[in-house]
């Protein structure tokens, strides 16, 4: 079965940087657009990331464009956030999510996808 395991969260000061990692397992994963969401205390889930089944296509949300890039390594099978300039309020749990297709239709709705992960913290400390 399709299984997402992210990791590289923690804490880290204003200004930092962290680079997430999700490795893939269960499916042919250079065949699948990929995803980042987050989730913050009290809020709802929403799409940070998203890139097509190469990685030549590339989707951020406003509020991260410029900061985080996303990236992936189809020979490993593993999915990467790297974030810079992290600010408080990028604190959240971190989501990794497989695509329901090859290349995104509609990046930003979790109904896009249909295997997420158990997350990973991020918490960034003013």
């Amino acid at each position: 079965q399709v299984q997402l395991v992210e990791s590289g969260g923690r804490l880290v000061q204003t200004g930092g940087s962290l680079r997430l990692s999700c490795a893939a397992s269960g499916f042919t994963f250079s065949d699948y657009a990929m995803g980042w969401f987050r989730q913050a205390p009290g809020k709802e889930r929403e799409s940070v990331a998203a890139l097509n089944w190469s990685g030549t296509m590339t989707y951020y949300a406003d509020s991260v464009q410029g900061r985080f890039t996303i990236f992936r390594d189809n020979a490993k099978d593993r999915l990467y956030l790297q974030m810079n300039s992290l600010q408080p309020e990028d604190t959240a749990v971190y989501y990794c999510t497989k695509d329901r297709y090859s290349v995104p239709s509609s990046w930003m709705s979790p109904g896009e996808y249909d295997s997420w992960g158990q997350g990973t913290q991020v918490t960034v400390s003013s």
